[in-house]
């Protein structure tokens, strides 16, 4: 048997699960430590129960079992087993089991104390997949209470494993160096520039690396519509080079054929993330790495996921470029200059922090655990996001109130499915298993419209020969193992099933011509233009592509109101409402039918109470702004005066009039309906009650709203400027020797002449006298010969008349 760098450790590794029953374990990919440590723990006897190894993908868990059932000269499903989506190959004799992540935590709640297993590997958590951090966490608190001779070993890539060390209470740390041959990093000269598309770049660099070194080539792109862009870009590379895809959707044949040496000439592996560790693939001596990763994540706030290609980490490049020196000495091309490397993250994120957290929300509460931070978790889930998925847990009645489990979640905690799915499986029974194992894989009709319809026909109907065929047969094949775990059969319509997974996502169409849609958990979307189901009224979306503020449905059913009904009667509410519309100006008084955010039924409130429409009035009013008539505001300004001179009163400013409008003004809006009734209103005696009867009087003393002239006659106070002010005849005012005051201060006399023109403005009426009279005595004789002007005004008697003739 060929002799690997984790040889090396073993025996350092051995003696601290020895002493300890836990270590942590560091070794670079094509150190072996995924085949050659669960067979070393087997020969050396410390495991006495089944040995699991956890590997992230299906791929990498069936290699892995097939490599070490090879080592041993046996068949997979001897010694050495897996059990993968899907497929299972384990017997009785059965001692090493490969299992994908979320097996694991299935076994764990099912039974915590796993009865029958004696060790548990997790592969690859560096890539700190969620599943891997949870069934981590429920392991360590298994053993903690249930298992101490549960042996538990995570295994990384990365050195960078302080944070699996912190959990397990400084278990030991075990590092391979490995063997690594020399990589030849070359980058590009210049980044790739704005608008230039990354599948010819890539297709020119791969041409670049096969006419300049020999061996096989591994070119890292971030999905598969970038693989059969990039293929198609390269075209016929001649008989000596032979491209294999690689990427999880693909039958394992095919992915078999990209791991393999090549006999009699070149590859070129176009893969996915799949390649970057948990896969040898031996004759690879050159990579092409275009520098991205793609990633999911979830909108806390709409509950949908979205995948996003981001640039890769630091951390993803190193391990991408060490795939070319695996077997011998490499060469590594990177689609970025050297100047973009310090611009990389050092790691990606974990998974727990950007992911869809339903699943993980329902193993903690089927675990019984309240809340994350209640287990030992290398990272923790951020607070909105788990919040959520506990919200829509609690939609599904999966957890209560309080987010314990309910016997309807420890069913969907049971069951290989997001929970929206087992939802859907559960209430919807067999007929619900195509759908559910459609959404639950990769579309296999991308760009083929919307309709859900229209894939669960080509699941029935694909003819051989179709290019979506293998897609579909793996579909079906999900679809029936499903069934067998399916509640009671219902006829149900796609549309009627999908609800049942995303009651929160059913839309109803907005008025216009643009297919855009109103969900019933309040966010809106649009359907591509053109799309078949751009006339429904109401469908259920199923996938978007998560753009904001408005998504793109991706998937989705088109639903009937009828079928709405008979599903979620208990949830359908009648609302009556009456909303200030600043659009139209008025109040709207609606009476609706609604699920969530949608209202099926629309009409007019009739019968809504006055109180309700006044306060509608009111938020109008509170849009439209006070614009108070000149008497009402005259008398605030009157208010506020007297409150300067210390009468008790409520205050009359504009923001304290706006503040307390619901005490002051709701109970007078009764009858107003739109902002032409508002600027036709009269707010005085409303005012007027809110000062009360003391309340006026307090002002009508402080701040009279007229002046009594010496001939007795009421004169209207201006309180529009800074001082109060009376406009009156000058003549008028004759006698008078004392200046008039209001609230303790002069007024401001505006004196008229006859006509009832300004002659002077004073605020000292004995200084006019003795000083500025005389002239303006002169110029009114002249002016008003037949009306008295007095020498000395303090004298003369006030009057309003001419002169009598004589």
């Amino acid at each position: 048997m060929t002799r690997l760098p984790i040889d090396d450790v073993l025996p350092e590794l051995l003696a601290a699960l020895t002493e300890r029953r836990m270590a942590v374990l560091a070794a670079p990919p094509g150190a072996g430590k995924t085949t050659r440590v669960p067979l070393a723990l087997l020969e050396a006897g410390l495991v006495s129960g089944r040995i699991m190894v956890l590997e992230p993908r299906r791929l990498a868990a069936r290699a892995a079992a097939e490599r070490m059932a090879e080592t041993l000269g046996e068949p997979v499903g001897k010694t050495v087993g897996f059990r993968i989506r899907g497929e299972t190959k384990v017997s009785d004799a059965t001692r090493i089991e490969v299992i994908t992540e979320g097996i694991l935590t299935r076994m764990l709640l099912s039974d915590p104390a796993l009865d029958g297993v004696g060790a548990i590997l997790f592969d690859e958590v560096h890539e700190r997949s969620i599943h891997a951090d949870l069934g981590l966490a429920l392991a360590l608190e298994a053993r903690e209470a249930l298992r101490e001779d549960l042996l538990l070993l995570p295994m990384s890539a990365t050195v960078d494993t302080a944070a699996f060390g912190t959990v397990m209470g400084g278990a030991p740390e075990i590092i391979s160096q490995g063997r690594a041959f020399p990589v030849e990093l070359r980058w590009r000269e210049r980044p790739l520039g704005r608008g230039e598309r990354l599948e010819p770049a890539v297709a020119e660099t791969v041409r670049t690396a096969l006419a300049e070194t020999e061996g096989g080539v591994l070119v890292f792109l971030p999905g598969e519509g970038e693989i059969r862009r990039v293929a198609a870009a390269l075209g016929d590379l001649g008989p000596s080079v032979r491209l294999r895809p690689l990427y999880g959707a693909m039958p394992f044949r095919d992915q078999r054929a990209a791991i393999r040496p090549e006999t009699g000439g070149r590859k070129v592996v176009l893969a996915t993330a799949i390649a970057e560790t948990s896969l040898t693939i031996e004759d690879v001596r050159v990579v092409v790495d275009a520098g991205l990763a793609r990633r999911a994540r979830v909108d806390p706030g709409s509950g949908m996921t979205r995948l996003v290609t981001e640039r890769v980490s630091r951390a993803e490049a190193a391990q991408r470029s060490g795939r070319a020196g695996r077997v011998a000495p490499g060469v590594a091309y990177r689609l970025w200059t050297s100047g973009e490397e310090g611009g990389l993250a050092p790691y990606p994120p974990a998974e727990i922090e950007t992911a869809d957290l339903a699943d993980f929300a329902l193993a903690l509460a089927a675990w019984g655990a309240r809340e994350p931070d209640d287990l030992k978790l290398p990272t923790q889930p951020p607070a909105r996001a788990f919040a959520e998925a506990r919200a829509l847990l609690r939609d599904l009645g999966a957890v209560d109130e309080d987010g314990a489990v309910t016997p309807h979640g420890r069913r969907l905690a049971e069951l290989p499915l997001h929970p929206r799915l087992g939802q859907m499986l559960l209430d919807g029974g067999a007929d619900a298993a195509p759908l559910a194992a459609l959404l639950g894989d990769r579309d296999p009709l991308r760009g083929a419209g919307v309709d859900l319809g229209l894939r669960l026909r080509a699941l029935r109907d694909a003819p051989k020969g179709d290019p979506a065929r293998p897609a579909l047969d793996r579909i079906k094949a999900e679809a029936s193992r499903l069934a067998r775990l399916a509640g009671p059969r219902r006829d149900l319509s796609p549309g009627a099933l999908a609800a049942l997974a995303y009651p929160d996502r059913v839309g109803l169409r907005r008025p216009g011509g643009e297919p855009r849609y109103l969900l019933s958990g309040g966010r809106g979307v649009r359907l591509p233009e053109g799309d078949a189901l751009s006339g429904a009224r109401l469908l259920v979306v199923a996938d978007t592509d998560g753009a904001q503020p408005e998504a793109t449905v991706r998937l989705a059913a088109e639903i009937s109101e009828a079928e709405l009904r008979a599903l979620f009667a208990d949830r359908i509410e009648t609302v009556e409402t009456a909303d200030w519309s600043a659009r139209e100006g008025k109040v709207h008084a609606r009476r609706q039918e609604r699920f969530g955010a949608i209202a099926l039924s629309d009409v007019h409130w009739r019968d809504a109470p006055d109180e309700v429409l006044a306060r509608a009035m009111l938020d109008g009013v509170r849009m439209l702004g006070l614009g108070l008539s000149p008497a009402a505001a005259r008398l605030c300004r009157r208010a506020e005066l007297a409150r300067a001179q210390g009468a008790d009163i409520p205050a009359m400013t504009e923001a304290a009039l706006m503040d307390e409008a619901e005490e002051w003004l709701l109970p007078h809006l009764t009858g107003l309906r739109t902002a032409a009734d508002w600027a036709a209103f009269d707010a005085t005696d409303a005012l007027r009650a809110r000062l009360g009867w003391a309340g006026c009087a307090a002002v009508d003393k402080a701040a009279p709203g007229s002046w009594r002239t010496p001939l007795g006659r009421e004169v209207a106070v201006d309180y529009d400027g800074d001082v109060p002010e009376v406009a009156v005849r000058l003549q008028e005012v004759f006698g008078l020797t004392r200046h008039p005051q209001i609230a303790g201060q002069p007024m401001r006399l505006t004196l008229l002449s006859p006509a009832g023109r300004p002659v002077q403005v004073t605020m000292d009426l004995p200084g006019f006298w003795a000083s500025s009279y005389a002239d303006v005595r002169k110029d009114m004789r002249g002016r008003y010969p037949k009306h008295p002007w007095p020498e000395d005004p303090t004298q003369a008697a006030p009057t309003l008349r001419a002169k009598p003739r004589g």
